[in-house]
């Protein structure tokens, strides 16, 4: 039976993607599951598998078709780990396709793939999506 396995996010620099997603999302580099171009990385909890980092030599896409979004249960804590991940290496995106009242706010990785931090209490919003 098929099923869904982890995301995977194409870098060009594997050691501070690692960094950056581990402190982000409380995850640790699997010591399987590794190679020169892969590293996995897992749950802290040892829940097991929760994302992929593949290099790549290809540039982030402006407009990606799929990105992550990472769940805040309020706008306070939403702007909370805005503030945490930007001190991590992320950067805001100056995204225009916002609605009037977003829900989420675009922020892009050190490797400059886009994702979101969204704000369960207030979603979701009618605007574009960065996958949009």
């Amino acid at each position: 039976m098929l099923r869904l396995g982890i995301p995977v996010i194409g870098v060009t620099n594997l050691p501070r993607a690692v960094a950056f997603w581990s402190a982000a999302l409380d995850l640790v580099a699997a010591d399987e599951w590794q190679s020169a171009t892969w590293r996995t990385l897992n749950h802290a909890d040892g829940s097991g598998r929760a994302l992929g980092l593949l290099h790549s030599a290809s540039p982030a896409e402006p407009r990606p078709r799929l990105h992550l979004d990472l769940f805040a249960d309020s706008a306070e804590e939403q702007q909370a780990e805005v503030r945490r991940l930007i001190e991590l290496g992320a950067r805001a995106v100056d995204w225009p396709l916002y609605p009037p009242e977003p829900d989420f706010v675009v922020l892009a990785d050190p490797d400059d793939n886009i994702f979101c931090v969204v704000d369960l209490s207030h979603a979701p919003s009618g605007g574009d999506r960065p996958a949009s």
